[in-house]
This record gives C-alpha cells, structure tokens and sequence, in this order.
C-alpha cells in the first residue's frame, strides 16, 4: 500500500487544498494498493504559479543548455539505477505485464531521458544567418509555463516525452497523471528532489477531466502537451486555438499490419506478439488491424490463432505472462462490449471472445476476428485492448488502400522478406510511423500521427522544437 498525503508543489510535498482522495485499485486483485490526494483547480492554481514563478524568476531557463543537461543527467542516472522498481509500480497501478513493463514502462522512459540530455551538448540551440539586408542572429528560448497531461497506459513513457525535451529547452512544467496511475509520478518526484532540479519547475497534481481541463485552459500556462483519447484532444486543441496557445496532441490510432505475401509467416507472427498487443493491447500504436492476402488468408489466420490462444493470461507480476489485466473495470466492459458489436456485425471469432480467462481481476480474453471488412466498427474504431482483427485484400495496391483508410494515421508496419520493398510500402502509409518487420519507437526518431491521430511530433530533435520559440536578432554587421 502507497498512500500519499500531499502533492509536489514548488520542489516540496505540499498539503492538497481540498480533502478528496483518489483510490489506486490494482486490476489482477480489485484492491485498493494506493491513495493520493484528488487534486482540485486550487492546486493547480498554486502549482502553475509555482512553475510561472519559476519560469519568470528562477535559474531554470536562464542556464545554459549545458548546465540544465547536467542536472538532468543526474536524474537519468537515478532512473537508470531504480528503473526495477518504477516497472514493478507500473505493473501494479495498471496490469502491464512485467517483461513488458521491464523495457516500456522504466527503460525506455528512461532512454528517453538520457536521449536529451545528450542533445543538448549537440543541439544547435542560436547560429548566425548572412540576411539580405545583413546580418542576423537566430536563437531559440524555452516557450515557457508547460502542462504535461499524460494518459494511464505507459504513464512513464508518456510523461518523459514531455518532460525530458522541456527540462532540456528550459521550460518549467506542471504534470497531471491520470487518476488511474498516479503512483509512478510520485516516484520519480522523489528521483526530481534528489537530482537538485530546482524548486517549481516540475510539478505533480494528480486529478480527473475535469481539473486537467482546467489545466489545459489556465492563462499562465504557455503550452499544453496532451497523450490521450482523440476526443478529448479535439477539445484540448480547440481551448489553445481559442487561446493561440502552443500545443502537442498525440491521439489515438487503428494501426495496420500489411502481410505480404513473401513474409516469413513465423517471424511475422511472433512479431506480433510485441507490434500488435504489446500492453494488453492498451497501446495507442498498436498494429491491430493485420492485413493478409487472400492467397495466405487462412495461413495467417490459423497461425494467428495458434500464437494469439496459446498466450499465458494472468498475474502481471509474474515474468511468464503474456497478457495481464486490463486497467479498470469499465475498460474490460468497452473491450468486451467491441466483441459483442464484432459478433454483430457478422466476423468470425477466430480465437478468444467474452469468456474471461479468470474470475478475479479485470481480464479479457485474446481475441482474434477474422472476415472483417474495414468498414466494421472493429476496424475502424480504437478498442484498447487484445483484439485483433484479420482483413483480407487482393493485392498490395489493395492493401496499402485498405491500410490508409482510416480516420487515424499513427503507426503501421509491413512484414516481408524484403526489407527494400518493404521500406517502399512503408513510405505509402499515411502515418507518422510505419516499420519494416517490427514497430518500435526510436528516441532519436519523431514519432506522432497524422489525421485524427494528433498534432505535432515527440522524440528526436523535434521533440524539443516543440519546447523552443524562434527569435530573430537582426544588427549591425561588426565593425572591421
């Protein structure tokens, strides 16, 4: 049991302004295993005026990008140390499986770190242009005051695509977790504290919608950077258009996974294991439309059967686990409501369907449907959860055509025996990332979606533009 009585607020853990608590209930036990306080709009007035007074006022954007990568790499190194224990957290607070947890959850967040504390000893952070009319110095600053709105399913992940570039550009920040995984936020305010990153500029208010809309709507806050459901980053971005307010979404997505017909069937299909239902399937980029051909229709789908049902379902905490518990009790009944509409619709349940693998916790069984026309609500809407669907084309021109009809545009990937040919495929695909036999994310490597999948991009150096503002100083030449 971790139960917190405060929140981190100015660099010191901080008694809530109101007496609301939120349960962390863990979803393989149904019990409560943590209690923090429910923030409300009074801490996020008293944590925005922290990070705005630390923006305005303090040491943090007035460093150099040398001296914040120092600090910064202090907490890197605290992270690499203790990355265990941040995995079995995550594991805990929302059912990802351990092994997985292992690599999504802690050390790849923390990759993510290091990646730019690294940048910063390169990033060309001011050049000197030759301008027609003279010269002209072009600098980049930090945008200023950052709320950092992260979703539950790779709470960690999510938070240091945020945090990490802001820290680095020089930008104080205010973190809502999501009320179902806030614990792992705690932990590493801990890990802030003891790096010596300076007071107010991180911050950690854990709340529901409606204080995050709040957040999202503050005046003092320059920049929202939101991962979530692409109904609520219309909103988001609708309130910082309003306000011409900066603004990163990064939304849902119905990812494809093109079998071409010279693909390794096994290769392939162990690959989807981790491409398709990494995280129980609670992953934005997910690949859960598979697209074969109708000339190995039945091959992939009898092999997808085979590897989807002989999954190890249970305890998450246990290393040989494949598929853990979904996060709460309402996403187990959306994902099982999805197979009910599947069923209605007309597909073939393949493997899996509402028998739950265990009377305790919040499990779905793996499921595969196969005859799926794109046009079905299961192809064409997000289920977050471990269902897969198998959709038939004619030919490559089908597939790239069956692939790019959606309403989202995040991730995809094509399986094949050549990786050429793939590559030629992949630069079809209307997303903002499509792999070759693999779907990985690279922290050197933007990563976003097109469409309904959000705006703008995090990872690589672009990730910390999306932190900077441009400024132009135009003067006199030197004098000779």
């Amino acid at each position: 049991m971790r139960e917190h009585d405060r929140l981190f607020i100015g660099g010191e853990w901080t008694a809530p302004a109101g007496t609301g608590t939120i349960d962390v209930i863990s979803p393989h036990t149904e019990e409560v295993i943590g209690r923090v306080p429910d923030g409300t709009e009074a801490d996020v007035d008293a944590a925005v005026a922290a990070a705005r007074r630390a923006f305005d006022e303090g040491p943090w954007p007035r460093m150099t990008p040398a001296e914040r990568a120092e600090i910064v790499g202090r907490l890197s190194a605290i992270y690499a140390e203790r990355q265990q224990e941040m995995a079995d957290l995550c594991t805990a607070q929302m059912g990802s499986p351990i092994m997985f947890s292992v690599f999504g959850q802690a050390a790849i967040p923390q990759m993510v770190l290091q990646y730019y504390v690294d940048l910063a000893a390169t990033y060309a952070w001011e050049e000197d242009r030759q301008g027609m009319l003279g010269p002209v110095t072009v600098t980049q600053e930090p945008v200023g005051v950052v709320a950092a709105i992260v979703p539950w399913n790779v709470p960690q992940f999510t938070l240091m695509l945020k945090l990490a570039p802001a820290l680095i550009a020089g930008c104080t920040v205010v973190a809502k977790p999501s009320p179902e995984t806030p614990l792992d936020s705690y932990l590493l305010a801990e890990w802030i504290r003891e790096a010596g990153i300076p007071e107010g500029v991180v911050n950690v208010v854990p709340a529901g919608r409606e204080v995050g809309a709040y957040l999202v709507a503050h005046p003092d806050v320059d920049k929202v950077s939101f991962t979530g459901s692409t109904a609520a980053g219309r909103k988001i971005g609708a309130v910082c258009g309003e306000q011409l307010k900066r603004v990163t979404l990064e939304l849902g997505g119905k990812s494809a996974a093109i079998v071409l017909d010279d693909a390794d069937l096994p290769s392939t299909i162990e690959g989807f294991k981790l491409a398709s239902l990494m995280n129980n399937g609670e992953a934005c980029a997910a690949q859960t439309r598979i697209l074969a051909s109708r000339r190995r229709y039945d091959e992939v789908a009898d092999a997808l059967a085979t590897m989807v049902g002989g999954l190890s379902v249970g305890d998450p905490a246990d290393y040989a686990t494949e598929i853990g518990p979904l996060v709460a009790k309402r996403q187990q009944e959306r994902v099982e409501n999805y197979i009910r509409i599947g069923q209605d619709e007309g597909a073939k349940l393949i493997t899996g369907g509402l028998n739950r693998p265990h009377d305790r916790g919040w499990y779905v069984a793996p499921t595969v449907f196969g005859d799926v026309g794109n046009d079905m609500r299961i192809a064409r809407e997000e289920i977050f959860g471990p269902v897969l669907v198998l959709i038939p084309y004619e030919d490559e021109d089908d597939a790239v055509r069956i692939a790019n009809d959606s309403d989202y545009g995040l991730g995809g990937s094509v399986w094949t025996s050549d990786v050429g040919h793939g590559v030629d495929v992949a630069r079809r695909i209307r997303t903002g990332s499509c792999g070759v036999n693999m779907y990985t994310l690279d922290p050197n490597t933007p990563f976003g979606g097109y469409k309904n999948s959000g705006m703008g991009r995090e990872l690589g150096p672009e990730g910390l533009r999306a932190y900077l503002e441009h400024k132009s100083i135009p003067h006199p030449a030197p004098s000779a």
